[in-house]
Parts: C-alpha cells; sequence; structure tokens
C-alpha cells in the first residue's frame, strides 16, 4: 500500500487525491477541535512552515470518532483552524477513521499493518516517504515539536529533495 493511491476530499470540497503530492514526504494527522491535543495544531502549522520547502506535506484529517470531539462541519472546524490556530495546510473532511464507514486509507492500514497501527484517539500521526510507503507513525502523546518525533524528520530531509 501506498499513500498516493488514496483521495480525500479537501475541507472545501473538492477533490485532494494524494497523488499530487508524489516525491513528497506526507505527514497525516487525525484531529479534532475539542480534544486536550487540539494545541498541536499549533505546533503542526510551526511544522507545516518550518518544513514546507524541504517538501515535507503536512495534512489533517478531522473526525469525530475519537470521543465526539469532532461535532462540528466541515465549515465549522475550517474556521475553527484558521482562527484559533492560523492554520493553513492541508485539511481533508471530516472523516471516519475506525468505526463503519472508516476511509479506506484507515482500512489498508489495518489490512497491511494490523489493527495496532490504527490510532487510538485524536491526533495519532503517520509519517510517509516520498515514494509513498509508512515510515514511522506516533500515538497522540508524542507532541509534534518531540525531540524525536522532530529527529525522525530531520534525519530524512536529505533524501527528501526533489
Amino acid at each position: 500500500m501506498r499513500v498516493h493511491e488514496f483521495v480525500f476530499r479537501s475541507i472545501n470540497g473538492a477533490s485532494m487525491p494524494l497523488d499530487r503530492w508524489t516525491g513528497q514526504p506526507l505527514l497525516l494527522v487525525n484531529t479534532a477541535s475539542e480534544c486536550g491535543y487540539t494545541p498541536q495544531y499549533e505546533k503542526l502549522q510551526k511544522l507545516w512552515e518550518e518544513y514546507r520547502p524541504s517538501s515535507l506535506v503536512v495534512i489533517g484529517i478531522p473526525s469525530n470518532d475519537f470521543g465526539q470531539q469532532e461535532p462540528g462541519d466541515d465549515q465549522a472546524i475550517q474556521e475553527f483552524c484558521s482562527s484559533r490556530f492560523a492554520v493553513t495546510f492541508p485539511m481533508t473532511t471530516k472523516q471516519h477513521i475506525i468505526s463503519d464507514g472508516a476511509h479506506p486509507l484507515f482500512i489498508a492500514l489495518g489490512e497491511e499493518y494490523t489493527r495496532d497501527i490504527l490510532p487510538r484517539w485524536n491526533f495519532f500521526k503517520y509519517l510517509f516517504g516520498r515514494d509513498g510507503d509508512l515510515l514511522h507513525y506516533w500515538p497522540s502523546t508524542v507532541e509534534p515539536d518531540d525531540p524525536g518525533f522532530r529527529h525522525e524528520i530531520e534525519r530524512n530531509l536529505s533524501s527528501w529533495s526533489i
């Protein structure tokens, strides 16, 4: 399974095929607006700004699957992210991740790597290489400014040059 095979809808409703970022590393994060980890949006935005010139793409995937912590519609989510955290990285429409109707990407992750790789809460992070292969994943408790997390990104920066 390669991440570039999957398509989402952007939070604005447009088609968002991940193959548009073929050749670039992707950091996918399931998000929620009413979670204790919600302040990670600010750190994800800083990560996006810092590593975007090196081709890293951060993508937020809102979901209400964990604790009903993303109850709003796409417009409310976009407004919240923009006004509270000045988020400019790409966001998808609200998705199911572990429940019935889960997005095909998460079904494929569970099938290829076992269900142990699936998010257990909001702000679970997946790093895919520029070839679309999964490189690493982190639980919600790992912050985007965690030294180990950043090291994993930084140690691959030279290999991510296009």
